[in-house]
């Protein structure tokens, strides 16, 4: 496949350009490869061309909560959101805190995910850390709780939390306000790489200035709805007062203008969705926290772009690139010579409104429904295969990461 006139992102320059894919890997990069004019052409029409999106914080509810979502629904709208790669958080059911659930995991998602996909595996408060130990190197890191969450894995014990930070290969935490602090210090005394998921507070962000200033590899994640959502939107009607709870909650807009600061210089460093789907009956009719996202999170990020609080350069960094160095993938995140052909073709002229019956995951909702998108996503390639363009999906089925990486 050739891919024509795509506007590419590489460093500090912004070029016009065509790359070549040959046998799933990006073979040539450059502005002009009219050589290779046999292959299959893509013309990209001038649009952006970036590398697949990474998201780092998905919850697919598989097995367990398939009602909701499934990995096949789930992925299949993270393809048409430009998502080619997605990692799953453990508190499914059963809990992904056993090898054995581990195993499990791994049989149901072979052959059903339309995007690449990895696992993080959950500590609990009964001490796993023996079997953190035998999942290390086989998934991105290892999830803790150290504020609510369902079933056993908030974790209160000191030496319990110690022990799975010793176990684990790098540790991915939900904290919130002083506990991130408490979990970069845990960081700093286990000498393991500590990544905070969905920061949603400017006091949070001191902590992470912080650490980062002391040297402790500490990385931070927002989602989009903490940046482009508040609790004035939220307070809104009862209905919004139902649809738009999460954890951690919506805040003000003080907090949304700091974290969008802060990933614009660094102290934040990747987005993660968080995509917690629950289907519209079930929002209507109870409390409940979490929100689909993964379907328009490039497209609502570009208005980020739009609006001037993010170059398309620092957006390919926080989507793209970072997540890929942060987790050690060495083949994803990146345009260039022998990285896995993943991408995605948006149109960053197209402004129109997200429409309810355009959503492909099961949810049926989502928080973004009339608000005008930063771009469209029009095509995305997994691997040089296309899985998605003009409304169809294409054929080829995604595969587990970290056994090909």
């Amino acid at each position: 496949m050739l891919v024509k006139n795509a506007k590419i992102i590489m460093g500090t320059e912004e070029i016009i350009g065509d790359i070549l894919i040959q046998d799933g890997k990006f073979a040539k990069v450059g502005r002009n490869l009219s050589e290779h004019s046999e292959e299959e052409i893509l013309d990209a029409k001038g649009h952006y061309v970036l590398p697949g999106i990474i998201d780092v914080h998905t919850h697919m509810r598989t097995p367990g909560f398939t009602h909701k979502e499934d990995v096949s629904s789930g992925s299949k709208a993270a393809i048409r959101g430009g998502v080619t790669s997605f990692f799953d958080m453990p508190n499914t059911n059963p809990a992904t805190v056993t090898k054995k659930a581990l195993e499990e995991k791994r049989k149901i998602y072979e052959g059903n995910s339309y995007a690449d996909y990895a696992f993080y595996f959950g500590g609990t408060r009964f001490d796993n850390h023996a079997e953190v130990q035998k999942a290390a190197k086989e998934t991105v890191a290892t999830k803790i709780f150290l504020n609510v969450s369902t079933g056993d894995m908030l974790i209160e014990d000191d030496r319990i939390l110690e022990n799975i930070f010793r176990a684990s290969n790098r540790v991915a935490v939900h904290a919130e306000e002083d506990m991130v602090a408490k979990a970069i210090q845990l960081a700093r005394k286990t000498k393991k790489p500590l990544y905070l998921c969905h920061i949603s507070l400017e006091k949070e962000l001191e902590y992470i200035r912080e650490a980062k200033e002391m040297g402790v590899e500490v990385y931070g994640e927002v989602t989009p709805h903490h940046l482009f959502l508040n609790e004035e939107d939220r307070e809104q009607t009862e209905e919004t007062k139902l649809f738009l709870r999460t954890k951690p909650e919506l805040k003000t807009k003080k907090d949304n203008e700091a974290l969008w600061k802060a990933l614009q210089y660094g102290i934040l460093d990747t987005i993660g969705t968080d995509h917690a789907p629950h289907l519209l009956e079930e929002k209507k009719a109870k409390l409940t926290f979490g929100m689909p996202s993964v379907e328009h999170s490039l497209e609502m990020m570009w208005k980020g772009v739009q609006e001037g609080k993010i170059t398309v350069s620092r957006l390919q960094e926080v989507m793209c690139e970072n997540p890929a160095k942060i987790f050690g993938l060495k083949k994803k995140g990146k345009i260039a010579v022998g990285y896995d052909a993943d991408f995605v073709i948006v149109d960053e002229t197209d402004h129109s409104e997200i429409q309810q019956e355009e959503i492909i995951s099961k949810t049926a909702w989502s928080p973004y429904i009339k608000q005008k998108r930063g771009c469209k996503v029009l095509t995305t390639v997994l691997r040089g295969e296309i899985m998605y363009q003009e409304g169809k999906f294409g054929e080829k089925r995604g595969r587990e990461i970290l056994k090909y990486d």
